[in-house]
């Protein structure tokens, strides 16, 4: 049966609207490693083998996709990384040090980073000051906080202990623990992962919120000249990045059942390269929730491949640079390609 110019026409649209997706360089990337790693280790493609690498793509995915959302919206946050830290921090405190319930204790540690949040985006909006100043003059305030007082009150530079909480034994199970998926275990937190996934790209892609992140992120006052809340979405961005960290940090705390004062610091950067390589531009305006949730996959495949090879794991860090380079240089063809299409 001959195929009709419609039909043609409508394969060729469909073809172009796949090639300029913002996360079309990290499937492929995902697919390079996976096979990459698979065909040499038995145990990378196996379900335990899965799991373990899943199981560092969660925490980073949660972190990423919301700093995705931050990066399309035009702005960074360099302190997202700390702020977890900073989030697990008054969780043990409070419940080991001051005898809080493990519950009112994650509640005060999510006003404390919404109220970063809302400070990082207040202070962008309107002093006008670019959000990499902002935010890195709150890392480093934020650091010297969790070192501070974590040596002020225990005289070491950790606080243990969260297991003997009230309330710990409910909470961990909700935000730290396991599901059997075929006789094998896998972290729970991969499912808070896949709901703020789904979650952020519901957002993106199907409400009027999304519109504003791109259209801020594109052109700040093209779009505020056509009645966008620019400032109102720019500092729910930076909320929705604290209350990511609040939730990665409350997850490890829990896990562990203790938290370094420096836990978190320099992790900033690894959600930035997440969230480039799933599609990102630095400029803004650009990117995929989705794309960001891929770049994660990418970085817990390499980073435990690597183990399950044998291989030095200072050769992780020579990888995710080769990925931010070429993530950065698909991304740009993909967009210039993209703006060929339209016009």
């Amino acid at each position: 049966m001959t195929m009709t110019a419609d039909e043609r026409v409508a394969d060729v649209g469909m073809a172009r609207r796949l090639l300029i997706r913002p996360e079309l360089g990290a499937v492929v990337g995902l697919v390079v490693v996976f096979v990459f790693f698979a065909a040499q280790s038995p145990v990378f493609r196996s379900p335990a083998g899965i799991a373990n690498w899943l199981d560092p793509a969660a925490t980073l995915g949660i972190m990423a996709v919301a700093v995705a959302l931050l990066m399309i919206g035009g702005e960074f946050d360099l302190s997202a990384g700390v702020l977890t830290g900073t989030s697990g921090l008054i969780l043990v405190t409070l419940a080991t040090r001051f005898g809080f319930n493990v519950w009112p204790a994650m509640l005060v540690g999510l006003v404390v980073a919404l109220a970063v949040g809302l400070a990082n985006g207040l202070i962008v909006t309107r002093t006008r000051l670019p959000s990499f100043i902002v935010t890195l003059g709150t890392f480093l305030m934020l650091q010297g906080v969790n070192l501070g007082v974590t040596k002020a009150i225990t005289g070491t530079v950790q606080v243990s202990g969260l297991r003997r909480a009230e309330g710990f034994e409910g909470a961990s199970a909700v935000l730290a623990g396991t599901i059997e998926i075929g006789g094998t275990s896998f972290r729970i937190a991969i499912l808070w992962w896949i709901l703020v996934t789904a979650v952020a790209t519901w957002v993106l892609m199907r409400s009027r919120a999304g519109n504003w992140i791109f259209a801020v992120g594109g052109n700040e006052q093209a779009a505020r000249a056509v009645g966008v809340p620019a400032a109102r979405t720019k500092i729910a961005l930076f909320m929705t990045t604290a209350f990511a960290a609040w939730l990665v940090g409350s997850i490890l705390a829990l896990r562990y059942t203790s938290v370094q004062a420096n836990i978190g610091i320099g992790q900033e950067f690894i959600y930035i390269i997440a969230a480039v390589i799933g599609g990102c531009l630095l400029t803004g305006g650009y990117g995929s929730a989705i794309g960001a949730a891929i770049g994660a996959v990418i970085f817990g495949m390499a980073d435990k491949g690597i183990v399950f090879l044998g291989w030095d794991a200072d050769w992780f860090k020579f990888f995710l640079g080769a990925m931010l380079l070429l993530a950065t240089l698909a991304n740009r063809l993909v967009r210039r390609y993209a703006e060929e299409v339209k016009h």
